[in-house]
């Protein structure tokens, strides 16, 4: 199923698309999409749904964050092997582990204002990982069950905070409206494989990232399971799996958003994103 809220900011609701495509509203037989709202045992009572009872959602309202909030947004640095080669890193050894604020959600479509004084912010497409059910010292062979579905993200990082201002990288992930997520949450039966996905981003029309999730270093089931040795991920902990290659401080020279740029960022199956900085 491919699961979605829509809005004003603040008043989202959920629905999702039925098989012709139609928009139905699930606000009223469903709880919206945050902790237990997305567990599996939630999203198997959608799927037992009769959409076709429920209401169309009439016009074009606004796509909201594919969550209302996340328990603790994730996020996996230096994950696909061409992204390594760019920065001049060596691959690493482990998965490289940090935070994203949960308060930097925002729409897929969402216009994004800089963080004041930002001089390097930079984009990153990556596949988002939505875990369904609670999982602690699992194994890779069992890591996906644990999965509640998959969306397209935007890693958006203010490059000078996270790298030059000392401490974690999390001050250079946080600002508000630097984690577009959606437009949809996509059930995870709906994808085969998370490691045969193309990913791809724009900027002004130009593809700057254009890569498979084939290329990660470390795979989403992979990931799961070294995250479960350290912590317990529960229902609407959201993970950030990693970027390919294509970043604005990869480039020589190094290319930053400026306002007026346009992003258009696109995962196989997952839908589309379209940012605006003003």
């Amino acid at each position: 199923m491919k699961l979605l809220r829509v809005g004003p900011v603040g008043g989202e609701k959920p629905a999702c698309l039925d098989a012709d495509g139609l928009l139905r509203d699930l606000s009223g037989v469903a709880a919206d999409f945050e902790g237990e709202g997305v567990s599996l045992e939630a999203l198997e009572k959608i799927k037992a749904l009769d959409l076709g009872s429920l209401p169309v959602v009439q016009g074009e309202p606004r796509i909201g964050a594919a969550l209302a909030r996340v328990e603790t947004f994730y996020a996996i640095g230096l994950n696909y092997a061409q992204h390594a080669a760019e920065a001049g890193m060596a691959p690493p050894k482990e998965p490289i582990l940090f935070n994203k604020s949960a308060s930097c959600l925002a729409g897929p479509n969402d216009p994004l204002t800089l963080p004041k004084g930002s001089a390097k912010s930079d984009w990153e497409v990556e596949l988002g990982v939505v875990i369904g059910k609670r999982a602690q010292n699992v194994s890779v062979t069992e890591a996906l069950h644990y999965v509640a579905g998959y969306c397209v993200i935007n890693d958006l990082s203010e490059r000078a905070y996270q790298i030059e201002r000392g401490g974690q990288w999390t001050k250079g992930k946080s600002a508000p409206g630097f984690g577009p997520i959606g437009p949809y949450l996509v059930t995870a039966d709906e994808i085969a494989d998370p490691q045969a996905l193309g990913l791809r981003l724009s900027l002004n029309g130009e593809t700057v990232q254009d890569n498979f999730t084939s290329d990660m270093i470390f795979s989403v089931a992979e990931i799961i399971a070294h995250m479960s040795e350290f912590m317990a991920l529960v229902p609407g902990d959201v993970i950030a799996t990693g970027t390919p290659e294509g970043v604005g401080m990869g480039m020589t020279p190094q290319r930053f958003l400026q306002v007026g740029d346009v992003m258009e960022l696109e995962i196989d199956g997952l839908g589309k994103q379209r940012t605006e900085v003003i």
